[in-house]
């Protein structure tokens, strides 16, 4: 009959176990999600800030015209193209 006592504690040791496992995974999926989330607000964040550049360098703040080095009249940057 003392087998019967010692299976018993075996399967209440392993369900204390398990539930302990199940709490435990349950809090990191919190942590995950939580994570999850924090990373969608900074991609929001990068989107808008990215929405802000101008990458167009014919267009920006010129109205469509080229923009030119007129600073570079001295004769230095044209003998680098000679």
């Amino acid at each position: 009959m003392i087998w019967v006592w010692v299976f018993l504690a075996i399967a209440v040791a392993g369900l204390i176990t398990m539930i302990s496992y199940a709490v435990w995974l349950f809090h990191k999926a919190g942590d995950v999600y939580a994570e999850v989330k924090m990373l969608g607000r900074r991609g929001e964040e990068l989107g808008a800030l990215l929405g802000q550049l101008d990458l167009d360098p014919l267009t920006s703040s010129t109205g469509g015209q080229l923009v030119t080095n007129h600073h570079d009249e001295g004769g230095l940057g044209r003998s680098a193209r000679r």
